[in-house]
């Protein structure tokens, strides 16, 4: 993978029905990089650098295919049609009840049994230009998992800065149906095998509402709770270690945190979020067009895995921040709205910008 080039592209494995999963790697500044592989749209690595000028891979994964293909754990995937959960897996469109598989609990997440994460996206295009990027694209048949209408999606992974990884989703639909896609990368700035967890790492999110959940996960039928006076306030930085063992009804219902804040931006990226690591000294700011962010803690991470390096993934090895609608929207007409008519554009805007603490 070493040159100048500002892309590469290699085969990182093959489907058991023989089609071969393609990598693309883009580089920005000095050894900024991200690797993409064609299996989910993932992100398979993420290479950012620290405050001693050194550069490591800040997201977990697998070091080859047979890792991703062996389990779903969405890491580094895209997700759809519809990120988060939906209340058992119904909703109801134009009079007609849509009843989706059920795959978490009683809900549907994450786009149902067979989502995006699991389909072998199409290289739709290489741009080797001044910001290097490359196109994926994916056509999801009319029932598709239950969901109604074919759904075209176009995805854009492009380094828009020297050390900085821009997604850009567009979709469009032949029938009216709802979407909601999102990049489900789980993050630890000190390394992806450093063998540390994310509990020390500091967050800030802009938000001043989330939503409050059932044990299912699902939000609760009220409107989005004020963060002030609670564990989930991050307007200030604050260690995620340092009230998520408070003993709060919805630190328990999410076993830590497993929240969408409501960020409520009208379709402009925005600042969202930001995760700053103490050792490495790794910062990411996370923009965003999405109305939610959902934070993870990476509660559910039980050492059944092993990631890169061999290394078992455990409990807060890592975090995700995930820009989407809100979970169960198709349920609340209150919430932001994830429905796509023919003719409309569902448009996605997240941006990754790295750098490290100002000395």
């Amino acid at each position: 993978m070493a040159g100048s080039r500002k892309i590469e592209k290699d085969v990182f494995g093959t489907l058991p029905d023989g089609r071969k999963v393609e990598r693309i790697v883009l580089r920005g500044q000095g050894g900024f990089e991200a690797r993409i592989i064609t299996h989910g749209a993932v992100i398979q690595a993420l290479i950012a650098p620290d405050t001693k000028g050194g550069y490591d891979d800040v997201v977990l994964g697998h070091d080859d295919f047979a890792g991703y293909l062996a389990e779903r754990k969405f890491l580094g995937a895209t997700v759809g049609r519809y990120a988060n959960r939906i209340a058992k897996g119904q909703f109801s469109l134009d009079g007609e009840t849509v009843q989706l598989p059920v795959n978490n609990g009683p809900n549907a997440l994450h786009g149902g049994l067979d989502g995006f994460d699991r389909k072998l996206w199409e290289i739709a295009a290489i741009d080797e230009g001044v910001e290097p990027a490359v196109t994926l694209t994916y056509s999801s048949p009319h029932g598709e998992e239950n969901y109604p209408g074919k759904l075209d999606v176009r995805l854009t992974y492009r380094i828009t800065g020297p050390t900085e990884l821009s997604l850009a989703m567009e979709a469009r639909t032949d029938r009216p149906t709802i979407v909601n896609l999102t990049n489900h990368s789980f993050f630890n700035l000190e390394g992806a095998t450093s063998g540390t967890s994310i509990l020390d790492h500091r967050l800030t999110v802009a938000a001043e509402h989330f939503l409050a959940i059932d044990p299912t996960a699902i939000p609760l039928p009220e409107p989005p709770r004020a963060v002030a006076g609670t564990p989930f306030d991050f307007r200030h930085p604050h260690a995620v270690s340092e009230r998520i063992r408070e003993s709060d009804p919805q630190l328990r219902n999410g076993r830590g945190y497993d929240h969408t804040y409501c960020l409520g931006r009208d379709g402009m990226l925005a600042l969202a979020a930001r995760l700053e690591a103490p050792r490495s000294g790794r910062v990411m700011e996370l923009l965003t067009n999405q109305p939610g962010l959902q934070v993870y803690s990476g509660n559910y991470l039980d050492g059944t895995i092993s990631g890169k390096g061999g290394k078992l993934i455990r409990q807060s090895d890592a975090m995700c921040l995930e820009p989407h609608i809100w979970p169960d929207a198709p349920n609340r007409p209150d919430f932001p709205s994830p429905r796509l008519d023919p003719g409309q554009v569902y448009r996605h805007h997240t941006v990754y910008r790295f750098g490290v603490r100002a000395s």
